[in-house]
């Protein structure tokens, strides 16, 4: 599932800025755009629908209104709000922005703003179509934004809103490949890509963009956190998107993983707590798979700091979390019950130790785990 979605990304990522091109709009609807954009991120659904309703209600015509409408229900998607009824409602609204741009567009084939928001929209249907497994389809609508983008750089090149597709493009062109192999086939029909243009491109649309520059913090993010591997470069993005949208638990889990990386251990601590106690009183998005992420790294902490009987009770909860939310064994149980093994180890329980390394071998190898537990096997973790 994770190759497949970031081959979608590839497909479609030039395309997904397009969206951020807000053309001929008078001040009033770039002010009310402004108000509602941040309410989405902010996790803020029934504000943000209000604006947008009125961006539609005056501008009817015009995409705008239409596809951040549709973003709102992305944004639930994204933060765990799935369900068959959003999901097609999603669908239903990328389908009226691409009909009132393709009303435009047969009026005037140049109409930037159309051109923009159709190529955001198929973008984000191809991503939506490549989580489903529905391949073919992403890779279509991927290969129609793409043209899109092109067309748009012609028309607006010095852009900065633009520099968001061209860089996460250029970024995903050039990493993916590499990281999945798989992948290469494709891009013999794609443009190359080139990771340092577009980490450029990304950092100069997060600085100067007028409407994509928090989408592009979120890309740099995740580049630099998880494929870089380059946490220092991550944390300022995560710093600010969690500070300027404190309600989107994505910013919030994104800023943890970062001082986790980098330290102080107190300071993430501090923040992961926070996470747990948003996920018990129920905030919006703060769901089980956020209070396994915060009672894991909790037990870190406290691992850290010597409270090894406190930090057993985090990774016994987190154990729990695990066997409601998956299946089979994922990356947090077993890294979970390793941590669990190298606790019983510091604490002299050689025999329960055992029993953890053993259960790590019966899993499938994450990340090194076999090495792992065959190392902590033959030698008891100090």
């Amino acid at each position: 599932m994770m190759r497949r979605a970031l081959l979608a990304c590839l497909l479609v990522a030039a395309s997904i800025p397009a969206a951020a091109q807000w053309v001929a709009m008078s001040t009033d609807a770039d002010s009310l755009v402004q108000i509602g954009t941040k309410a989405v991120y902010n996790v803020e659904f029934d504000k943000a629908q209000d604006v947008f309703d009125e961006v539609i209600r005056r501008y009817p015509q015009h995409p705008a209104g239409y596809f951040l409408d549709a973003m709102i229900d992305w944004w639930r998607i994204a933060i765990g709000q799935r369900s068959q009824a959003t999901e097609a409602r999603f669908l239903s609204k990328l389908d009226k922005v691409i009909t009132v741009c393709d009303a435009n567009l047969t009026r005037n084939p140049k109409d930037i703003s159309s051109m923009f928001f159709k190529g955001g929209a198929l973008g984000y249907r191809g991503r939506f179509n490549a989580t489903n497994n529905n391949m073919l389809s992403a890779a279509e609508d991927g290969r129609v934004a793409l043209g899109l983008l092109n067309d748009c750089q012609k028309v607006a090149p010095g852009n900065h809103d633009i520099l968001l597709g061209t860089g996460l493009y250029n970024y995903w062109a050039s990493v993916l490949p590499e990281k999945y192999p798989a992948l290469k086939p494709v891009m013999i029909f794609l443009p190359k890509g080139d990771k340092v243009i577009g980490l450029a491109q990304l950092k100069a649309a997060a600085r100067q963009a007028r409407y994509s520059a928090v989408e592009a913090k979120v890309v740099l993010v995740q580049a630099y956190f998880d494929f870089e591997k380059n946490a220092l470069e991550a944390i300022d993005f995560a710093r600010d998107l969690n500070q300027s949208y404190p309600r989107n638990p994505a910013f919030h889990r994104a800023y943890g993983r970062c001082l986790v990386s980098l330290g102080p251990i107190d300071s993430a601590a501090v923040v992961w707590r926070d996470v747990l106690n948003r996920c018990l009183d129920k905030w919006p998005g703060y769901n089980r798979n956020a209070a396994r992420e915060a009672l894991y790294y909790i037990g870190v902490s406290l691992m850290i700091r010597g409270d090894l009987d406190k930090a057993l009770t985090y990774f016994y909860k987190c154990d729990e979390a695990c066997r409601k939310i998956d299946e089979d064994a994922t990356g947090f149980i077993i890294k979970t019950n390793l941590k669990i093994g190298q606790i019983y180890d510091m604490q002299g329980k050689r025999d329960l130790a055992i029993k953890q390394y053993k259960k790590l071998l019966a899993w499938s190898d994450n990340n090194g785990s076999h090495d792992d537990a065959q190392r902590y096997l033959a030698t008891p973790y100090r």
